[in-house]
Order: structure tokens, then sequence, then C-alpha cells
């Protein structure tokens, strides 16, 4: 059953998903992170720092000027903030520093409470301005109170005129002389901690505290949190007041949507990018592969020679597998080439002693009893000797088929001087070895090379032909040679002596396998076999590697 392709996604429509991926997940990112709306929230800060400072040297100067007398109340503090490093006095700046993804949300800042009766010059400088923090509110949309060196309010945007401020967390750290700045919920149109005039909150919720002209359609509830800071205003280092600054910051929602236009024309032109790229991607990988694809099935379907490399491909896998795909097709090819070949072969070596087995077996039948005993026994021995030429045959080709699929070992090793020496010895071939010479075969194999190397000698130059087996060293190689001073082997023959089942030594029961055998033998080991150019005679070299211990 052939699988379901059409359910797979193509490359096409994978290189659309990660390239839309890889878009959409670092802006994800920055939504996690609420990266913008920090960015938001420390501008909103930065500006109400600067408000502060302004407000604080407005006071002060009030406070001076209504006979106000640091000495009178209490110890000097030394605030870390007042000595930044890299600064020196009377440089004091201060930086914004909320995070919405670090610093907690407090709940909205507790109601304000009954205090005493507060200082003179801090009511008289209070009263003076009040009326410059009601005008600045129509244009920085912040709530703005100042209190004095106890927390008690002494000028006010709202209505917390003689009410003290002492309990919030960020006017407690101002009275102590450290400048604060916290983030607060906020709870729709109720308080805020402090609250609203009907002026103030009628503005603050027309211009959504910075939302602009859209904040009648972006609902005043995606502004969740206020911004609160508390600046100590410092007199001869000592608290004499505190201003306390809030202000609700413009949302991401308010912010998107006040560039919706451009946003869109942005969000456009990236997913066109997107497809473009998916297009090129598809192109640079889809097509060279549907193209891969087509050759394969033609030649899965039968046709030789069709699979080919692509002509410039433009991406390096596509171009090595298509050259993986050519070149496995072309050594299946020359596989099947051979297993045609050598099964046309091995019938016609079969062939001919199975017909002569059958034709003397058919003569015996009909003639036994009128046969002589010579012609008999001859028959017999005819019969013998095809029999034996057949099982010669069966061996060969087992020996070759177990060196076209021999796995060896990275170990293997053999020394070469022992096998070379008794295989001579017993063929009564010359030998010519040093004291020892490591090979990297195995002991079977070299046997068997070394023996179809000397037989071939002895069956082509002849019984009493001289043969030379010789083993040296050459760098990291291991040069074994075996030569012979017979007739030789002509120009025409010599490039068919590896050729399987060729042989001109039929008639002494040759079978043309010995000479691949070998080959096979020491190809699968990681060496060479060779037919040598030699002034007389045959002159065969194996190259193997050489090992050392």
């Amino acid at each position: 059953m052939r699988p379901p392709f059409g359910r797979r996604p193509s490359i096409g429509a994978v290189l659309l998903g990660m390239t839309v991926a890889a878009l959409v997940l670092p802006l994800s990112g920055l939504w996690i992170l609420r990266l913008y709306e920090s960015a938001l929230i420390r501008q909103t800060e930065s500006e109400l720092i600067a408000q502060a400072g302004v407000v604080a040297a407005f006071y002060r100067d009030a406070w001076r000027r209504a006979g106000g007398k640091p000495e009178a109340l209490g110890p000097p503090v030394d605030p870390a903030w007042t000595r930044p490093p890299g600064f020196d006095p009377p440089w004091t700046p201060r930086f914004a520093s909320l995070d919405l993804a670090e610093d907690p949300v407090l709940p909205p800042a507790p109601d304000p409470v009954p205090a005493m009766a507060t200082e003179f010059a801090a009511a008289i400088a209070g009263s003076t301005l009040a009326p410059i923090l009601r005008e600045a509110q129509r244009t920085t949309l912040a709530g703005m109170r100042v209190t004095d060196h106890q927390g008690v309010v002494v000028a006010s945007t709202g209505e917390e005129m003689g009410l003290s401020l002492a309990r919030q967390e960020e006017v407690r750290r101002a009275l102590a002389g450290e400048a604060a700045s916290v983030l607060r919920e906020r709870m729709g149109h109720e308080r805020t901690g402090q609250e609203r005039t009907a002026q103030d909150r009628t503005a603050q919720d027309r211009m959504g505290y910075g939302a602009g002209r859209d904040s009648q359609t972006v609902p005043d509830r995606s502004r969740s949190v206020r911004v609160f800071t508390a600046q100590p205003v410092l007199d001869a280092g000592r608290v004499v007041g505190v201003v306390v600054l809030s202000r609700t910051p413009r949302s991401l929602a308010d912010t998107l949507y006040g560039k919706r236009w451009p946003l869109a024309g942005l969000a456009l032109l990236l997913l066109l990018s997107v497809g473009v790229l998916a297009r090129l991607g598809t192109v640079a990988i889809a097509r060279p592969l549907r193209a891969v694809t087509a050759l394969a099935k033609r030649t899965a379907d039968g046709e030789r020679g069709v699979m080919v490399p692509l002509p410039r491909p433009v991406v390096r896998e596509v171009a090595e597998l298509s050259d993986a795909l050519a070149r496995m097709a072309r050594t299946l090819e020359e596989r099947a080439d051979y297993i045609r070949d050598f099964a046309a072969h091995v019938s016609h070596e079969f062939k001919t002693p199975l017909t002569t087995i059958r034709g003397t077996v058919e003569l015996l039948r009909d003639h036994l009893d009128s046969m002589p005993p010579a012609d008999r026994d001859r028959f017999l021995a005819n019969m013998d000797a095809e029999a034996e030429r057949l099982s010669r045959l069966v061996r060969r080709l087992l020996e070759l088929a177990r060196a076209d699929v021999m796995t060896v070992t990275d170990d293997a090793a053999t020394d070469a001087v022992p096998v070379a020496a008794r295989l001579a010895d017993r063929h009564g071939a010359d030998a010519s070895l040093p004291a020892s010479l490591p090979v990297a075969m195995e002991r079977e194999a070299l046997e068997s090379v070394l023996a179809n190397l000397i037989e071939n000698a002895r069956n082509h130059a002849g019984a009493a032909a001289r043969v030379t087996v010789t083993l040296k060293a050459e760098g990291e190689r291991a040069i074994l040679q075996v030569a012979d001073d017979g007739p030789g082997i002509s120009p025409a023959n010599a490039d068919l002596v590896f050729v399987p089942f060729f042989t001109t030594a039929r008639d002494r029961s040759g079978t043309g396998l010995g000479l691949t055998i070998a080959r096979g033998l020491v190809e699968a080991h990681g060496g060479s076999i060779a037919l040598l150019p030699s002034d007389r005679g045959a002159l065969f070299e194996v190259t193997l590697r050489r090992v050392r211990r």
C-alpha cells in the first residue's frame, strides 16, 4: 500500500510556516516580556521625575520665602541618590528605573487620613504653589500633590488638602530622603489613592492619561497601572517636603491603535516578504527535489542512464543528494550488468560439463552391455573429470561470492612472510622475503590471493617454468610480486585477465575465476592488484597497507 503522500505538507508550506514562526516568535517574546510597555512606563516615569524636580525647586523657594527654617526640622539625611557615581555636586540626576516585567504592581494607594495642623511656612508655600499645579495639570495630565515634612498635603490638584499621605510606601520612603517610583493598580474610574477633582477626572478620562484622540475607541480598562513617583524636597540636607506625582502611561494597545494603519502596512509588507522568501526557498529546494524525484521514478520504472546529477543546483544538500542518487543508480546498473553477465558465464561454464555428463549417461545406458571395458572406463573417467570441473567451479563461485561480500575489520593484520614462505615451498616457487612484514589483511584471504597467483602462473607458464615470489616494504606499503619466466600474456589478453571466466587454460581445467577472486579479496582489504609489464613472462603486483607493530 502506497503511503498517503498527499496528506503531508509540501516543502513550500513548511518553509512558509517556518518563516512565519521566525517572524512571530520575536514579536511574541516582546509581548511576553512586555518590553514595549516597560518602555512606555519608563517614559512616563522620566516625565514625572522631570516635573517633580521643577515642582520641588518651586516649593523649596516658596518655603524659604515663607520663613521656613531647615534646622528646625530634625537631623539631616544623606540619601545615596544625591551622590551618584561619576557626578560631582551639585548635580543629582535621577533616572527612570521601573520595569513591568520585574517590578511588582502594588495595590491602589491607601486613602489619605486626617492629620495634625501643618507647618505655617509649608502652608503658605503650598497655597502659593497650588494654582500653578492646577494650571500645569492641564498640559501634563498628572496628579500633583506636595506635602510638608510630615507627609501632610499642602498643595494638590485633588481634594486631599490637610490630609496625610504618610501611609503610602513611596511617600514614606521620600520622607526618609529616598526618591522612589512605584507601579500601582488602576481601578477604572474610582479613586487611585487620592480623590480626583471633577476637573481632574474629566480631563484624564477625556484624554485617557495620554491616550490621544483615539482613546474613546480603545477601552480605558486597557491601562491597568499607574506610575507614582515621590521626590523629597531637600534643604540643607533635611527633608522639608515631598512632591508626589502620578499619571497613567499610554498602554501598548493605545499606542498600537494609534499607529494601526502604518502597522497594517508593515504587517502586509512582512507577509509579502515572507511569501517571497518561501517562494525563493521553494524554487531553490522543492523544484530541484521534484526533478530528482522524477528521475528516480523513471529509473525505478526500468529506464537506464536517466539518473544524472542536476545542472547547477542552488542548495548544496540538493546537489549532494542528486550526485549521490546518480552514483547509486550507476552502481546499481553496473551491478545489474555484472549479475547478468555473471549468470550468462555461469550458465555457459556449467552447460559444457553437464552436456558431456548427460551425453555420456545416455551412451552408457544404451550401450553399457555391449561396450568394451576400455571404452566404458574412458567414458566414466570423462564423467568424473566433468563432475570434478563442476565441483571446482562451485568452489570458485563460493570463493568469489565471499570476496564480494567480505567485511574487513580495522584491526586485521597478518605477517605476510610465513604465509608466502609456506605457499612458495608448497608450489615449488622461489621466494625473496624479508624477516617480517605485517600487512593489513586476514590470513585466509592472503593465503587465497597468493595461492591463486602461483597456480595461475603454473597453469599458464607451464610446469617447467620458474615462479618467483617477492615481498618487500616501501614506506607505508607492502609490495607482493609473483613473476614467472613463461611465454607471458599478450597485449590483447592483458586487459581481460581479471574478467570473470576469462581463461586461456580451459583445457587444463582453468576456470577463469582465480584472478577475479584475488582482486576481490585485495580490494576488500583496501589494496590493489595489477598486471605489470615484464621483459619475460607475467608479473603480478599486489599492494597492501603495511601494519607497524
